[in-house]
């Protein structure tokens, strides 16, 4: 079963669950309608399937390979990337000064999805280019602007963005990159720079790496770092790519999954670099395009999830195995009640995690000019992005379990979405990461975005009690016993929240899950089977996972190295 773009499921998500309304004719996008925008989600849909989809298996099997110190993409990339290109879609985020179209992050994320369900490896190179052109649109020089931005957002450039060292993953202040100036207004750049997602490509005519490294008066940790420009080809007199800089690809790594995306070793030996903001401001440039890049891996986990599911349905309706149980049954195996249930519980969250995504799309975008919209935004990243990349993880694992031994077998292209979607828990903030800051700083406001989306919840299942008694019940009472469990958090002292992190932020998203799937069946009766089977089966799991919550980390702590290694 070749990958489907959902369209109408995420036309329906933004019609009833997240008010994509509110963003639609506002003071950020006046000239926008909601036409247009289904129509931009329409095109985008048409691309995904029919001409990134097709590429995704070859991607897997015919690897990005080095050759001579150069990337040769995988077989079908370079004309998808052109059509990707070609069609503006590099751009949508960017602002209309240097070529962009200036969307809302909202359509953003859904277009992210679906070319990420297409072929998450192809569709990694827009997402690194895009993050890039809102650093260099937030921070760099007017000159540095009008020199990228245009071939940038054209798509005739790629960006990347080097942040990971050997030695400093996570701990970015650690990192060992050297910037010297130059005396000219540029500076030297040293170092090696590991895990460079599309750190070289054979279509595009010029490679702009951000790079961050350290002056010489830089101090050390976070602070002392500074963001540069370094492209693959110096420009000449007339802005164009001429002399190579000292730069290389050393190596490419050979991983797990998303095959047909090279991920780099790259080397900087006194590489041109220009400054990007200001010295020893690195950071802050990174964390102007951190949220939006996490909601972006956040929905790969969604496109994962969604083109497993397709596949996985698709082979039980057609796999004929045993008598069916049910009268009138198709004869498949999709008649078998635990085949069902696999099913059910993938499309269940898949809904789940597209709904939370495109949520926390809306409130970025609203918080442009509403500030609880902002806070709410912020307060959904981490959440956005941990629970829909383990999902789609997840669901890519049962996606196999219901092809059974042919799940195993690489001819059906089960395994390849449990390959691919596996690095999205890691990189981007590790979920863990995101669930330390989920009890973290998203809990510096004292609680009130956790708070208001509670209100909120309570307010609309008791607004539907009476219609929809059986779904509405559970989800309030859910509600409020989460509310308890923040509380709680708010009492205890960091590392003891950091010991409960990961089940806490899981069980916020299975209560949001909860009532997303009410909003579901209020709006279409069709919808309230499944929602049926979310709130009765899926949901209850948030008990126990905030019991959880309330054992703080002395019982962590209290586990000695010797009970970890007996055998």
């Amino acid at each position: 079963m070749p990958y489907r773009a959902p369209v109408e499921d995420i036309r329906f998500v933004l019609d009833h669950i997240a008010p994509f309304g509110a963003v639609v004719g506002s003071p950020q996008f006046p000239d926008l309608d909601r036409d247009t925008a289904m129509a931009v989600i329409e095109e985008a849909g048409r691309l995904a399937s029919d001409v990134i989809a097709p590429i995704d298996r070859a991607g897997d099997l015919n690897p990005a390979r080095l050759e001579n110190g150069k990337v040769k993409s995988s077989p079908g990339f370079a004309d998808a990337y052109t059509q990707i290109a070609e069609g503006g879609w590099m751009g949508m985020l960017a602002g209309e000064e240097h070529g962009g179209m200036a969307l809302p992050l909202t359509l953003a994320t859904a277009v992210n999805e679906m070319m990420s369900g297409a072929c998450l490896s192809l569709a990694l190179n827009p997402l690194m280019s895009q993050g890039q052109i809102e650093a260099l649109e937030n921070h760099a020089s007017d000159e540095l602007k009008s020199l990228y931005l245009p071939k940038l957002i054209s798509g005739e450039w790629c960006g990347t963005m080097n942040l990971t060292e050997s030695g400093a993953g996570s701990d970015v202040g650690a990192l060992r990159t050297k910037a010297e100036p130059n005396g000219d207004g540029t500076y030297a750049i040293t170092g090696q720079k590991i895990f460079i997602t599309w750190g070289d490509s054979d279509f595009s005519k010029n490679i702009c790496h951000l790079v961050l490294a350290r002056l010489p008066d830089g101090q050390e940790g976070t602070k002392g770092i500074s963001l540069f420009m370094v492209p693959k080809y110096l420009l000449d007199e007339n802005g164009e790519p001429g002399e190579e800089n000292t730069l290389r690809v050393v190596s490419l790594e050979h991983k797990l999954g998303i095959h047909g995306s090279p991920t780099c070793v790259m080397e900087y030996e006194g590489a041109t670099g220009w400054l990007v903001g200001e010295e020893h401001s690195g950071m802050k440039a990174m964390f102007t395009m951190m949220n939006n890049a996490r909601l972006g891996v956040g929905v790969q986990g969604v496109g994962i999830a969604e083109a497993a599911t397709q596949k996985a349905l698709g082979y039980a309706c057609d796999r004929v195995q045993g008598r069916s149980p049910v009268a009138d049954g198709t004869g498949a195996i999709v008649d078998h009640a635990d085949v069902r249930r696999m099913l059910a519980a993938m499309r269940a969250d898949t809904f789940v995690a597209r709904a939370i995504s495109l949520s926390c799309a809306v409130a970025l975008d609203r918080g442009r000019s509403e500030p609880d919209q902002a806070a709410r935004g912020a307060f959904l990243i981490p959440v956005a992005k941990a629970f829909s990349t383990d999902i789609g993880h997840e669901i890519a694992q049962s996606g196999v379990q219901v092809h059974g031994g042919m799940g195993y077998i690489e001819e059906t292209g089960a395994a390849q979405y449990a390959r691919d979607a596996r690095i999205t828990s890691i990189y981007e903030g590790t979920n863990g990461i995101q669930a330390m800051d989920f009890v973290g700083r998203k809990l510096m406001d004292g609680g009130d975005a956790a708070f208001g989306l509670l209100d909120e919840i309570e307010a609309f299942a008791e607004n539907v009690r009476g219609e929809l008694p059986e779904l509405a019940e559970p989800v309030w009472s859910a509600a409020e016993t989460l509310r308890e469990a923040v509380e709680g958090m708010l009492s205890l002292d960091m590392n003891d929240r950091f010991g409960c992190a990961v089940p806490y932020l899981r069980a916020f998203a299975r209560v949001l899950g909860g009532y997303f799937h009410l909003k579901a069946a209020k709006a279409d009766p069709n919808r309230a089977r499944l929602a049926a089977f979310y709130i009765h089966r899926v949901l209850p799991e948030f008990a126990g996972l905030l019991a959880q919550t309330k054992r703080g980390s002395a019982d962590l702590y209290a586990i000695t190295l010797d009970d970890l290694a007996a055998g």
